[in-house]
């Protein structure tokens, strides 16, 4: 990917993406701002001392179509004060980041993404780019949360799922609720097992909190995915 590009834009609209994440839609225009899936960009408020890193939730292919690049931002836990964003609002972004991406060819016949919480952003933007571009590969998802009104996108990942595009499992870790009736817990080897088909021709990428990610890289190894197959990001950073 080309050289980094610094660029000032309006948001186009700030949306509920779950009990506890906002979509923000960057209104890039007629902008260029190539990108690969998978990419991030460090972003804030126009003018901010400091700007914080975030995947990018769309894919190029959706950024060309909508003008607009997509962030999903956590809410909880300190992670971002949004009380300034709302239509019009200008942000700074600076970017593409990242070497989590999804690569130009495929080998592989099957495809899992695994993501934790707002670990979706960047399995989104790469899912909907291997959807558009690689349609007759079996592709599946596990998504874990905490609770079950925190999953983002899931209308629309459900959509792909009705349409047989997409193997979808759920899992939810601290959720009591009644009206719950998926899985439950940590994803662990039972996940896996579930949604693992064929480990040695599986392309996987996996994206969250570091202990989601360390603990799943090797229960894929131990599951039998070569180790280059694995392609992983932790809210850390890459490794």
């Amino acid at each position: 990917m080309g050289a980094v590009t610094l660029l000032t834009a309006p948001l186009a609209r700030v949306d509920e993406a779950s009990a506890r994440s906002r979509l923000l839609a960057i209104d890039i225009g007629s902008h260029t701002f190539d990108y690969l899936p998978g990419q991030a960009v460090m972003m804030g408020p126009h003018g901010a001392d400091v700007r914080r890193p975030f995947s990018i939730a769309c894919s190029p292919e959706h950024a060309a179509e909508t003008h607009a690049l997509e962030l999903l931002i956590a809410m909880e836990g300190g992670s971002e004060d949004l009380r300034w964003a709302r239509a019009g609002s200008l942000v700074d972004i600076e970017g593409p980041l990242g070497t989590f991406t999804f690569p130009a060819s495929l080998d592989e016949s099957r495809v899992l993404f695994v993501a934790g919480g707002t670990g979706i952003a960047p399995v989104r933007a790469m899912l909907d780019h291997a959807l558009r571009r690689h349609p007759a590969e079996q592709i599946s998802l596990l998504y874990s949360t905490r609770r079950s009104d925190e999953f983002a996108f899931i209308e629309e990942l459900r959509a792909h799922e009705r349409a047989g595009r997409l193997e979808l499992h759920q899992t939810v870790t601290r959720d009591d609720s009644t009206s719950w009736d998926g899985r439950r817990g940590r994803i662990g080897r039972s996940h896996f097992e579930a949604v693992l088909h064929e480990p040695a021709k599986t392309l996987c990428f996996v994206c969250g909190p570091p202990s989601l990610v360390s603990e799943s890289a090797a229960t894929l190894l131990g599951l039998g995915v070569p180790s280059a197959l694995i392609r992983t990001e932790s809210w850390g950073g890459p490794t």
